[in-house]
Order: C-alpha cells, then sequence, then structure tokens
C-alpha cells in the first residue's frame, strides 16, 4: 500500500494537486485504500472509490479539470477495468437489438421527477447554447436558444414532418411544434421518457414512439438527432446513417448533435460505462466521417463544447438544491427512492464531466449533413 500512495501522491503532485490542501483543486482522503483501487482498476476505481467516501474533493469539477489537462489519466490508463471494457467492446455489439434499450431503463428511466428538478423548464437533456451578447443568463435562456438553433440551421418552415431520433421528453418536438408550425414523430428508448412526452406535447402535432432507429422506414423533410448518438456505437454507424439517409427526403437536411471524442476509441470510460451510460460510447470526427461516407455531405460543422461545463454545473446546482426532496429527507412521498450512494454517483458524473469539457477532452458537435449537396452552397447559421 505504501508503494501505491507514494505512486498516487508523486503523480497528483505533477498536476499541483496536493492531498489534504485547502485548494480547489486538492482534495482529501479518507481511506487508505483508495491508492491500491485508483492503480488497479484506473478511472472505475476512482469512480466508485468516491461514491463509497473514501475521498472527497474540495472542488470536484476542478479536480477533474487539473489532472485531466495534466494528462494523468494517461498514467493509469491501461488497468483491469479498461482492459475488460475494450474487450467486451470488441468481442460483443452491445448497442444491438434488446441491448439498445438498456441505457432507457438503466439511465433514462430513473425517475421524471430527478430530471425535471435537474433541468430546465422544457426538460432539455444535452448542452445548452449560451453564447449571444451579452451572454445568456440562464439555463432556460441557453436551452431554448439551442433549440431555436436547430431549427434555424435545417431551415424548418410550416408543415415540415421532422424525425426527432432520442427525442427525450419531447422538448424539441414540443419547440418545433409551437414555435414553427412543424409535425414532429420522436422516437425514443425509454418508456418512462415517453410517458412524459406524450403529456408534455399534448394537442400538438407530435407522435411520441418507444422505438429503435433501425425499424424507422418513412420520409421526412429533416432528420434531427439531439444527444442520442452517443449510444449508437462504432458497430452500429453505418447502419445508422444508412437509415437516415432512406428516411430523408432528397432536399432535406439532417442534424446531428453529439458529444464528441477526440480520439477514435472503441468503448467510453469504465466508471461511465457501469454506471451511467451503459454501452455508450463517444464518436470521434473520424468516425463520423468514414460512416457518413456515400451517404452524406458534411454542409457544416459546429463545435460548442465548452458550453457544456456551463450546462453541467447548472444541471448540479439544481440537482444538488432538490437533493433535501429528492432523498426524502423533508418527508415527501419520494423517501428512499434515491440514497446517499446514489447522491455522490450522480455529483460524480455530473462534475466530472463538467471537468472533462473544461479540460476539452470531450467536444460537442452540431453537424449539419445533406445527401447531394445543398445548391449554391449552405450558409451556416450560429
Amino acid at each position: 500500500m505504501a508503494s501505491a500512495q507514494a505512486f498516487v501522491t508523486d503523480l497528483l503532485k505533477k498536476a499541483d494537486v496536493e492531498i489534504g490542501g485547502n485548494r480547489p483543486q486538492d482534495i482529501t482522503i479518507h481511506d487508505e485504500w483508495f491508492f491500491n483501487r485508483v492503480i488497479r482498476y484506473g478511472t472505475l476505481g476512482l469512480g466508485e472509490a468516491y461514491m463509497d467516501g473514501w475521498w472527497d474533493a474540495n472542488a470536484l469539477d476542478v479536480f477533474i479539470d487539473t489532472v485531466l489537462r495534466a494528462r494523468l489519466d494517461k498514467a493509469i490508463a491501461i488497468n483491469l477495468a479498461s482492459i475488460l471494457t475494450v474487450a467486451k467492446a470488441f468481442i460483443f455489439n452491445q448497442q444491438s437489438g434488446k441491448s439498445a434499450f438498456k441505457v432507457g431503463e438503466v439511465h433514462y428511466d430513473l425517475g421524471n421527477d430527478l430530471y425535471a428538478a435537474m433541468l430546465d423548464s422544457r426538460m432539455v437533456y444535452t448542452c445548452g447554447d449560451w453564447s449571444g451578447n451579452p451572454r445568456r443568463k440562464t439555463l432556460d435562456e441557453a436551452q431554448e436558444a439551442k433549440l431555436d438553433l436547430v431549427c434555424r440551421k435545417i431551415g424548418l418552415r410550416k408543415g415540415d414532418r421532422i424525425l426527432d431520433i432520442g427525442c427525450g421528453w419531447g422538448s424539441f418536438a414540443k419547440f418545433a411544434a409551437e414555435k414553427y408550425g412543424a409535425s414532429v414523430v420522436g422516437i425514443t428508448i425509454s418508456v418512462e421518457q415517453a410517458a412524459l412526452a406524450h403529456e408534455r406535447c399534448a394537442g400538438l402535432p407530435v407522435e411520441i414512439r418507444v422505438q429503435d432507429y433501425r425499424e424507422v422506414n418513412e420520409q421526412f423533410d429533416h432528420i434531427v438527432s439531439i444527444g442520442m448518438f452517443e449510444h449508437v456505437g462504432v458497430k452500429n454507424y453505418r447502419e445508422y446513417f444508412k437509415m437516415t439517409n432512406r428516411c430523408l427526403k432528397e432536399n432535406g437536411l439532417f442534424l446531428l448533435h453529439t458529444i464528441g471524442d477526440n480520439f477514435s476509441r472503441v468503448a467510453s470510460d469504465p466508471w461511465i460505462n457501469k454506471y451511467i451510460f451503459p454501452g455508450g460510447m463517444l464518436p470521434s470526427i473520424a468516425h463520423i466521417g468514414k460512416a457518413t461516407e456515400g451517404l452524406f455531405i458534411a454542409e457544416d460543422v459546429h463545435n460548442f463544447g465548452a458550453d457544456y461545463d456551463t450546462t453541467l454545473m447548472a444541471w448540479f446546482r439544481n440537482f444538488d438544491a432538490a437533493w433535501f426532496t429528492l432523498s426524502g429527507v423533508d418527508g415527501s412521498k419520494l423517501k428512499g427512492k434515491y440514497d446517499e450512494r446514489f447522491y455522490r454517483m450522480w455529483k460524480y458524473y455530473l462534475l466530472s464531466c463538467a471537468g472533462a469539457f473544461r479540460a476539452r477532452e470531450m467536444q460537442l458537435w452540431q453537424i449539419v449533413l445533406s445527401k447531394d449537396g445543398v445548391p449554391g452552397g449552405y450558409r451556416s447559421v450560429r
């Protein structure tokens, strides 16, 4: 244990992180087995040790940003957990058939109460657009701006029929129908999402389905996919784009909104894969380029990944403020649904992701695609 402690302590010093220090990036260790766990299991061990209360950070998002900028993750990149995660991704298609619905059951069906408390009033579970002069100040403003940006990028008009792949709780469908007069078919793999989306879109020309994207075979004026492609998996990218090509009308546009990786990998982070998004995987630009070859022309690529840091911090503040009620401490009917370990897991998820976006380890791309090229060229919209 002594050698493990010395190794990790020395590693942290290289990033200017002190154990027991008072600065935002510093951490406190409550269990000395933390050091062995991190060396053996890498990021999985780090996350699980946090969930178990073995360590704390003065500011978790700052700590993650600091260690990632110092590339400390590379020092423990090869470990038992990472090897098993990659091997599993190579051997199995984790996003095929019934497996594709697992993330819906594990993550999106956790409870609409949780997401209603954490998200904006429209319940948009993707990166907001915080740009503007002056910059937008509230989560509601940022999310409405993002939804409007999507509509403007595809040139949405009244009467257009849209396919929304991964429609969530119906935020885009409701916005497009109300603000632009479009009719929308939204598909999701989450029963809980679909139920609330039906309710929120009542009275509008919106159809919500619990359906896998591979089952869709009809024509649409435009297609949008906002924060769903992260669940498709590299083994299915080509099939995904063949489906969107098949369903998109000749002069239509397809907007792909996805988190992206700086490298072409075959699996996600082991902790994220186990606790948050089973079977999830971030694409690279190379992945997308190869998978769309011969099917689409990339008309526009817009990266505003730095805005995900701001979005995630807003989500955490909302979640943290609502915890008293969500945990049932206030005597509400939700008592026992979310325990302290869940709180630490969810805090680690939101703040570690915020730190990763801040360190520019992850990106957020909106890519506008056409089947044969926009006549005269596409004019970028921001």
